[in-house]
């Protein structure tokens, strides 16, 4: 058995070999192809949006087209959407050489995981037993996108220190395990997570941490001088900060009932963003030298709130309550990019590049213990007794459900996004381990050059400037300083 393991070990820790030309490209066209063939056997369009729609309409008596749900989800669609892909794609970008692997790479991962997710979620969701085929609208295209930014939160742990083909292995997997633990606890605990802290920024976050707890990389000082940012990337990271935090109420609300419920995340989600960024601010300045502002918490903390607020974002939170829990993440998020993180590198041997930990993973466990209580007060005096239903989906087998009862189920639903990040992430941490899928050796993480063609002339030209600027560039602070 000793043997066993140290020959494991020793496969393992082979040489480094960059060259992805056979595999990557090879991964992406068998995979697509494969996306194609299963998506001629599966995947229909639904009732709403195949030429049915007229007869569908006359026998339901609807009178207008604009009561397709088409017209009532889309623009929630397109600010999803432009998360997935701009949001999270330059938030990344603070790396002062992993620019375009932060957004090409990014937009690699959200494409293909966009299409195994309507595969995944499909199966579970929305496999009609008439036909065995998957009815898809615009709903499914928003919960794909849901299911893509836990893969994405994930990245953001191995940021600068995995191969292309490693990112598509982790989408793989990722998205798979996502679909079992979204179906788990939406439709067998029947929680309600309308904006994904559990489901999406929990899990998300300890599948990627875990992963990268099992990459740990016992050299990575040697690439140390590429970890910090320059002024024009962490500019290009803070238009990510924007994005995401403008259209986050749309991403809490997007697939919530429409009516109060809705309109409701959307406002509970706006106050807990705002409360969170003067939070933030005070607190960065509070720990730094002089009282400055470190960029780094500006990025990200200020999003901290509206991953918390998620969960109960269609409860009555109350305005006020949506501040209180903006303002306790704005402090436990900063505070956590402050001391957290190296303790997680230096202790646990966990290298979080762009601190998930604090923007996802703790304010996600957050958000499910705010939902849980919520739910567990719930009462009739507020939401009366109708609203109660409605709110919860108190109907068929659940409607001797109480709100006590949905408290705990929230809690347990809270325990399975653990249970699935961590255990998935150690799992497909160990299949990633294997030295097989490209990616680069300890002293040469955070550089674009081996993934992108035309940047090694450009990186010597850089590494000279840099070296002649040695004096100033020591006084640049680490990210996680």
């Amino acid at each position: 058995m000793g043997i066993c393991l140290y020959s494991v070990r020793e496969y393992c820790d082979r040489p480094k070999n960059t060259n992805i030309r056979p595999s990557f490209p090879a991964v992406c066209f068998v995979w697509q192809i494969a996306m194609i063939i299963l998506f001629g056997v599966f995947i229909r369009y639904d009732e709403e949006s195949n030429t049915h729609w007229v007869e569908h309409k006359k026998s339901h008596n609807i009178t207008s087209d604009a009561e397709n749900d088409f017209y009532f989800r889309y623009p929630s669609f397109q600010d999803v959407h432009v998360m997935i892909f701009v949001g999270f794609g330059f938030l990344m970008t603070f790396l002062k050489r992993y620019s375009f692997s932060a957004v090409g790479f990014n937009f690699l991962i959200a494409a293909f995981g966009i299409q195994w997710a309507l595969l995944m979620q499909g199966w579970f969701h929305s496999l009609d037993p008439m036909d065995g085929k998957i009815k898809i609208g615009i709903e499914s295209l928003i919960n794909a996108d849901f299911c893509v930014a836990g893969c994405l939160i994930a990245y953001g742990a191995v940021l600068g220190k995995v191969s292309p083909v490693q990112l598509l292995v982790m989408t793989l997997f990722g998205v798979t395990l996502f679909a079992v633990e979204e179906y788990i606890i939406l439709n067998i605990i029947h929680a309600k997570d309308a904006g994904g802290s559990m489901v999406i920024h929990t899990f998300g976050a300890y599948y990627g941490l875990s992963i990268s707890w099992v990459l740990y990389r016992p050299n990575l000082e040697q690439s140390k001088h590429l970890q910090g940012s320059v002024y024009h990337s962490d500019v290009f990271a803070m238009i990510g900060t924007l994005f995401l935090w403008m259209f986050w109420p749309s991403f809490n609300s997007a697939i919530t009932d429409h009516g109060d419920g809705q309109h409701r995340a959307a406002i509970n989600t706006y106050l807990s963003l705002a409360s969170t960024v003067l939070t933030a601010f005070a607190i960065s300045s509070l720990f730094e030298k002089k009282g400055k502002v470190d960029m780094v918490h500006i990025q990200n903390s200020t999003l901290a709130g509206g991953v918390a607020v998620g969960t109960a974002a269609e409860f009555m939170l109350m305005p006020y309550g949506s501040l209180i829990v903006g303002f306790c993440c704005g402090i436990i998020s900063t505070l956590g990019y402050i001391y957290l993180s190296p303790f997680l590198e230096r202790k646990l041997k966990i290298q979080d590049t762009c601190g998930i930990h604090n923007l996802h993973a703790m304010p996600g466990v957050i958000g499910g213990i705010v939902g849980a209580i919520t739910a567990a007060t719930a009462s009739t005096g507020v939401y009366g007794k109708e609203g109660l239903i409605n709110t919860f989906d108190f109907t068929g087998d659940f409607a001797q459900r109480t709100p006590s009862i949905q408290g705990l189920c929230q809690a347990v639903g809270l325990c399975v996004s653990l249970v699935f990040g961590i255990g998935g992430g150690i799992l497909v941490g160990c299949i990633l381990k294997l030295p097989i899928w490209g990616d680069v050796a300890d002293e040469h993480c955070f550089d674009d050059k081996f993934y992108w063609e035309g940047l090694v002339k450009e990186a010597v030209l850089q590494e000279a400037v840099l070296l002649k600027a040695e004096p100033l560039e020591a006084k640049e602070p680490k990210r996680f300083d």
